[in-house]
């Protein structure tokens, strides 16, 4: 039987040991989103196929990632994460190595989608999240930041290698290393989160003057409603994220600066994403998970709108930069949010739901600027359908900021005080 841990073990040394080993679970899972993309030229080769058919892999290996995560972080909640990270590390290892014995684009495609993707890697990606959240209260954000960069962190780490393997022995004895390695690391990291979390109780809870129905009506609205607007709010979002992160390259290309140098772009965005992420979880423990969102959200459309007259190479380094600074900290933020406003023992299934939200807003993004590239011929048209869509993100964080704060459930408001002394 796991062991639970009692209240103390809350930002205990050993909750911070096993914050370590969550980065470093997601870090390798995270291995299973990015794989997919290094190996494609080798793969498309060898099957003989047409570079359309060669990107369907990705494709599902994104669909099985974000629905598993809603499956995974359901499976966390009622039999801890141990047992899902277990399932994960095999899942992984197994879709590895069949991918790499497949015989063809089918059979390939299978792998990735249901072993990487949904079995896989989304093992190690919002469960552990929710699981890390349910360890530390005061410092909650940056735990959840440091935790989540384990998915940067994997894009940073893995590409390289993984090319490195290819070139020397080939794409399939690749494949089939990294399943053996993630089995083998995966395995002895899981079998060391066996004690079960603590119980941490939400924001609403935590207010003693708050009204009784506050845990069962978190905000004043019926949870699915919160959770709903969330979703929608980290889809909108995410379509706005998408719109430097997948087109910066393109973008440069068509300005006639080239595609390395909007390579070079992204690299520097998703760097001072990984900064943006740390320095917002340690802002979001002070001022909350709203507030960050909120703060977050204003300053990537401030970001989408210095796009629009930065066409010389000098300016778009720049704006790049800042918009990595700017957003990098947007998808943590509701993370925490989930674990302040609902049930710890929901936590799995919550924040895996909010997260393949903010999942399905990248990959709709995405396909929606190059939509409208596509009609109006100017990337100028598809930043501003990235700022629309900002906005309507903003308009509903607002309201639930508004909304928390005439309950006195925003920590640091003068409402919270004030009740409080009652």
């Amino acid at each position: 039987m796991p062991v639970v841990a009692g209240r103390d073990a809350i930002e205990s040394p050993y909750a911070w040991a096993r914050l370590a080993m969550s980065l470093l679970l997601m870090t390798i899972g995270g291995s299973g989103m990015y794989g997919i993309t290094v190996v494609l030229p080798r793969m498309q080769q060898d099957f003989g196929i047409a570079r359309g058919e060669a990107s369907l892999p990705y494709t599902l290996t994104m669909i099985g990632f974000g629905l598993g995560g809603i499956f995974m972080g359901r499976l966390a909640d009622r039999i801890g994460i141990m047992a899902v990270v277990m399932l994960g590390a095999v899942g992984l290892g197994l879709g590895y190595i069949a991918a790499g014995l497949a015989p063809g684009l089918a059979s390939f495609a299978l792998a990735q989608g249901v072993l990487v993707g949904a079995l896989g890697t989304s093992a190690t990606f919002a469960p552990l999240v929710a699981d890390t959240s349910r360890w530390f209260d005061r410092r909650r954000g940056i735990a959840l930041a440091i935790c989540m960069s384990g998915n940067y962190t994997a894009g940073a780490v893995w590409p390289p290698v993984m090319q490195h393997f290819i070139a020397t022995v080939g794409w399939r004895q690749t494949y089939i290393g990294m399943g053996v390695f993630c089995i083998a690391s995966m395995v002895p990291l899981g079998l060391a989160l066996r004690r079960r979390p603590p119980v941490v109780a939400t924001a609403a809870a935590a207010t003693s003057a708050a009204p009784a129905a506050t845990a069962q009506r978190p905000l004043g609205l019926p949870p699915n409603v919160l959770l709903a607007l969330l979703c929608v709010a980290g889809v909108s979002c995410c379509v706005a994220m998408s719109m430097p992160q997948v087109h910066i390259v393109a973008y440069c290309s068509d300005l006639g600066f080239g595609p390395a140098r909007g390579a070079e772009m992204l690299s520097l965005m998703l760097g001072m994403g990984v900064v943006s992420r740390l320095v917002s979880g340690w802002v979001s423990d002070r001022i909350g998970g709203l507030r960050t969102l909120l703060l977050g959200s204003l300053l990537q459309g401030v970001a989408l709108l210095l796009f629009l007259p930065a066409d010389r190479l000098v300016s778009l380094y720049v704006v790049s930069a800042l918009f990595g600074l700017f957003q990098g900290g947007i998808v943590p933020a509701y993370a925490l949010i989930v674990r302040e406003y609902f049930p710890p023992q929901e936590a799995g299934a919550r924040v895996g739901t909010v997260l393949m939200a903010t999942l399905f807003g990248m990959a709709l993004g995405g396909w929606m600027s190059g939509a409208v590239f596509d009609l109006t011929g100017s990337y100028r048209a598809a930043f501003l359908n990235g700022i629309g869509w900002n906005l309507l993100n903003l308009t509903i964080i607002g309201g639930l900021l508004w909304r928390a704060s005439s309950l006195g459930l925003v920590r640091g408001w003068p409402g919270v005080r004030a009740r409080a002394a009652a």
